[in-house]
């Protein structure tokens, strides 16, 4: 695990998940096995036949000199043309939007996971919160007797 957006299941309601590759420039992959990334701020759009991904925060690293990217610029994930399909089709729908939840590597390739989104009400944020803490108040009340 490199990043990970903890907002994202505060602030969406997280359904459909997908794993796509990210294009990435010259030393941004050392920068990413040094943990050097924030998704904090991100969101993927789909234009055209492509899905990209904005505001993920990639550290430059230090010994690239001045060669080093933009660390915010836009990156393009890579997604089968069936997947991106679905996806535009699902963000088309009123309120829907792509959020980027984790960063990873997997078998050596960086790999982000997206998520079809959301956005929560205010009312619906301390429902969560009302029903954790009663959650917990059972827990202890088992827990002592």
């Amino acid at each position: 695990m490199i990043a990970q957006n903890k907002k994202a299941g505060y602030e969406y309601n997280l359904f459909d998940r997908f794993e796509a590759g990210i294009e990435l420039k010259g030393a941004e992959v050392k920068s990413l096995r040094n943990k050097k990334a924030s998704l904090s701020e991100s969101f993927a759009r789909v234009e055209g036949n492509a899905v990209y991904l904005y505001g993920a925060h990639i550290s430059p690293y230090k010994q690239s000199g001045s060669f080093a990217p933009d660390p915010t610029r836009v990156r393009k994930l890579l997604l089968h043309k069936s997947e991106i399909d679905k996806l535009k089709n699902l963000t088309l729908q009123k309120g829907f939007t792509l959020m980027p939840t984790k960063l990873y590597f997997k078998r050596g390739f960086a790999k982000v996971e997206i998520a079809v989104a959301k956005g929560k009400k205010i009312f619906d944020k301390r429902e969560k919160l009302r029903q954790r803490a009663v959650d917990m108040d059972i827990k202890r009340s088992l827990k002592n007797n």
